[in-house]
């Protein structure tokens, strides 16, 4: 029988392999035309945008995308739960929250810090991420150790994962991490349809050193100058075109 990796095979080798071994000419700008969008839009295997109150974030998204977005589940011991939207092939967007229902592990994690929604971080797609890390090595990047996780969906089935992310830190968001499904069904599956990702960009005080950074783990995501670390996503949904960052 055909499982969800075998499906995903073709994906698999442009994906973990190709963000080491490949690199795109940089500075690609946003279109709305289907089938033109950047390169960086490629790599991406989903965005994470950070919000106070998830039932409030799920409505306001409904509001500026037009497609309402689906509880996905808890985080248990993380102190946080999300919902999600799929934002194209293969492709989906994670609003993260603290979950009320985790108080102790919500203000651990959270650090009891006023949050302001706002992107934090991304992932790149990744499937043999045990050779992705040794081709890393032959590059001079160092990741994590490859690490499991994974949650209950509200059906009750389980959606596990593993990742890897580079020692050196996330800068603010702006370097991803690498995610393998294994054999779960891809989020973007599951969740609701009707919103595209046109762009994908960033801002950093250190643009240079941000891209030179990304270049050594074969990351095209566009970086230029800004105040303060900003990842910027630009959607396309039912009512409109809308940024966030």
């Amino acid at each position: 029988m055909a499982t969800n990796r075998d499906h995903r095979g073709a994906r698999a080798v442009a994906g973990a392999l190709a963000l080491l071994a490949l690199a795109f000419a940089p500075g690609c700008r946003s279109t709305e035309r289907a089938g033109s969008a950047p390169p960086i839009v490629g790599q991406v295997d989903h965005l994470i945008y950070l919000v106070p109150d998830l039932d409030d974030a799920i409505d306001s998204m409904e509001r500026t995308t037009g497609v309402r977005p689906v509880f996905g589940g808890q985080h248990p011991g993380r102190g946080s739960h999300n919902a999600l939207l799929s934002i194209g092939d293969g492709v989906y967007l994670e609003i993260l929250a603290p979950d009320p229902s985790q108080p102790e592990a919500s203000a651990e994690r959270f650090s009891g810090r006023t949050i302001q929604p706002r992107m934090v971080g991304w992932a790149a797609r990744g499937d043999d991420l045990d050779e992705l890390m040794r081709e890393a090595e032959s590059r001079g990047v160092s990741l994590q150790e490859v690490r499991s996780g994974g949650r209950e969906k509200p059906d009750g089935t389980m959606l596990t994962w593993r990742t890897t992310a580079p020692l050196g830190g996330d800068e603010g968001g702006l370097i991803p991490f690498f995610i393998d499904w294994g054999d779960s069904a891809h989020p973007s599956m599951t969740s609701p349809t009707g919103v595209r990702l046109l762009a994908l960009r960033a801002e950093h005080p250190e643009p240079e050193r941000i891209r030179t950074a990304l270049e050594a783990l074969g990351i095209d995501l566009p970086v230029g100058p800004g105040p303060e670390p900003a990842l910027i996503a630009t959607l396309e949904g039912p009512a409109g075109i809308v940024e966030l960052r």
